[in-house]
């Protein structure tokens, strides 16, 4: 899936992407993904003093019960993102959720519209797979993302896992559409 500065995400949004961005499933360990995944954890630990200790297990994005993007300006690793599914068997979770875990832009390449585009296409795979509503957890030292979700429409949901408790901690949740609705990717 291609984006460049006049072709818009699917779903809409505001795009300034300079060059062009691609953006490709690939496996959680991929070398891109994991060097994307190390660098994300280096900007908790800057913000937060220590890395997300969220428990991540790789086959957790795999399709169909997960994804995991990876998005490369100019054919460099730019940013990356993922959403894995869970169900009511799993405590503070309902059936038909997708967690949203390492939506990350690395610092060149942000303000171009990269996180906007990674989050829409993890929408739009997550309801193809049947999904009902996204969830995820940032904290009060990313402003940047709590900008992003919540001008996408994510409203504030009940706090869960392992950080519920932590005063930083900000859950949120959207609906998805229905699979029956879910637009094509954007070629």
């Amino acid at each position: 899936m291609y984006f460049t500065s006049d072709v818009p995400p699917p779903g809409g949004g505001d795009v300034r992407v300079s060059g062009v961005l691609a953006l490709s499933v690939l496996p959680f360990g991929h070398p891109d993904s994991q060097w994307l995944v190390a660098e994300v954890q280096q900007e908790y630990v800057r913000r937060y003093g220590g890395q997300d200790q969220t428990p991540t297990v790789p086959a957790d994005f795999a399709p169909p019960r997960g994804l995991f993007l990876v998005g490369h300006l100019d054919g460099s690793p730019a940013g990356c993102g993922g959403w894995r599914a869970h169900d009511g068997d799993e405590p503070d979770f309902t059936d038909g959720d997708a967690e949203v875990k390492r939506v990350y832009v690395v610092p060149a390449a942000r303000g171009r519209g990269i996180a906007r585009a990674l989050l829409t296409e993890l929408e739009r795979t997550a309801a193809a797979a049947g999904r009902r509503r996204m969830v995820l957890q940032t904290g009060v030292r990313q402003p940047e993302a709590i900008g992003l979700y919540t001008s996408c429409g994510y409203v504030p949901v009940p706090k869960f896992g392992r950080y519920r408790s932590a005063s930083g901690c900000r859950c949120f949740g959207k609906l998805l559409p229905s699979p029956l609705t879910v637009p094509p990717p954007a070629r």
